[in-house]
């Protein structure tokens, strides 16, 4: 059966289009989830369901490209609010030990359900402990319960404290059980059409929580099922200083030795990416999740978005798991993206309507998804209606 709605009259539309138009006083007419109109007065179909949009701002839908839903259940933590990363973790990974398929699952509604509240409409996930029981079919069975879009990444940690990492031993996996529930969970779970609910990452936690050889495995993997990649970089000083001490190397050119650039490669944070990774980013197509309040919460610095978008990087934004953040609201992010960037490069060096774009469109792309992230006929339907106050 066709599902019709109409958005009429509304005050402001901002498209983030290939144009970037901003239309005033229009009306968009969705069929199917998908935009089948954009225009003044359009005529109302017998079957549409109308939205009055007269006192509402209307933008694409928001994207958030990084995410650990889990820790919606550990928010502010006493022990872990005043450390660096590293401290962070290893305060917190007692707790998550003790979580199981229920924890994971009513995580990824509430994380969800609070994203939506800030107009996100599609959202990655990187889960990479698996305690008690727990699958990657948990949080996947809470979005769908909640209804946004899904980029859920089957994430992993193989390297635990007795061979000098940071996660507990319990925590960690055996590097071929890794590999072989990715395979499952791609296909079971991954669906690439153009409409997908679902799509289906690999993601080991980062390059200090896993061999070299898991992180080039785990990229073949990916290649041969033709899904993205995604971890952690570069996020702060202790991630440099951990790089050049085991790989020899800064992160960017590991990631590049092992398969990890790439436009079907992201990577979160990228705070301390230097000039020549940028660079590398940029001619390689690889994406960056920003996510600017947890990078705040944890001293990991200011990542260099603008250097970043006007070397063509693709750029999205995150709100990192709540336990890094406390909230999960891609507005915030949108808006600290903005002053972030001010405060390093000049009062002019972000607009608003810049960061919304990378907030929109710039987190689609980042996912692979040109579909979603811009208001504009045979696009998505993924769409977000602010009310303004008064």
């Amino acid at each position: 059966m066709t599902k019709t709605w109409i958005i009429k009259n509304a005050r402001t539309i901002l498209t983030m289009d290939d144009t970037r138009r901003e239309l005033n006083g229009q009306d968009i007419l969705l069929r199917d989830g998908v935009i089948a109109e954009i225009g003044e007065n359009l005529s109302v179909p017998a079957d549409a369901e109308i939205v009055d949009a007269q006192n509402a701002v209307v933008t694409p839908g928001l994207v958030n490209t990084h995410h650990h839903l889990y820790q919606s259940l550990t928010r502010a933590v006493p022990g872990g609010q005043d450390a660096l990363l590293f401290g962070w973790l290893q305060t917190l990974y007692p707790i998550w030990a003790g979580f199981g398929p229920e924890e994971m699952r009513v995580s990824a509604m509430l994380g969800l359900s609070e994203l939506a509240l800030s107009g996100c409409t599609m959202s990655s996930d990187h889960l990479y402990l698996f305690p008690n029981g727990a699958r990657l079919d948990d949080t996947i069975e809470g979005a769908a319960e909640v209804g946004l879009r899904f980029f859920p990444t089957r994430g992993a940690m193989s390297i635990g404290e007795s061979d000098g990492g940071l996660p507990p031993d319990h925590l960690v996996e055996d590097e071929g059980s890794i590999l072989n529930d990715c395979i499952r969970v791609i296909d079971r779970f991954h669906d690439a059409s153009e409409a997908s609910m679902v799509r289906v990452g690999v993601a080991p936690c980062s390059p200090f929580s896993v061999s070299r050889e898991l992180m080039r495995d785990a990229a073949l993997l990916a290649r041969d099922k033709s899904v993205f990649l995604h971890t952690h970089l570069a996020e702060n000083d202790e991630d440099i200083a951990y790089s050049l001490e085991k790989f020899g190397c800064r992160p960017g050119q590991y990631a590049e030795d092992l398969g990890w650039t790439g436009d079907d490669v992201w990577h979160a944070h990228c705070v301390k990416l230097d000039g020549q990774e940028i660079d590398l980013f940029s001619k390689s197509g690889t994406g960056i999740a920003h996510c600017p309040c947890s990078n705040c919460r944890l001293g990991s610095g200011i990542a260099p978005v603008r250097a970043m978008r006007d070397q063509g990087v693709k750029v999205g934004l995150g709100v990192d798991g709540s336990a890094s953040n406390d909230i999960a609201n891609l507005m915030d992010e949108a808006r600290q993206t903005m002053l972030l960037q001010r405060v390093q490069n000049g009062a002019d060096a972000m607009s608003a309507c810049e960061a919304l774009e990378i907030a929109t469109r710039g987190g689609a792309d980042v996912l692979g998804r040109p579909e979603c992230g811009r208001i504009a006929v045979g696009k998505r339907a993924d769409i977000a209606i602010l009310k303004l106050a008064g």
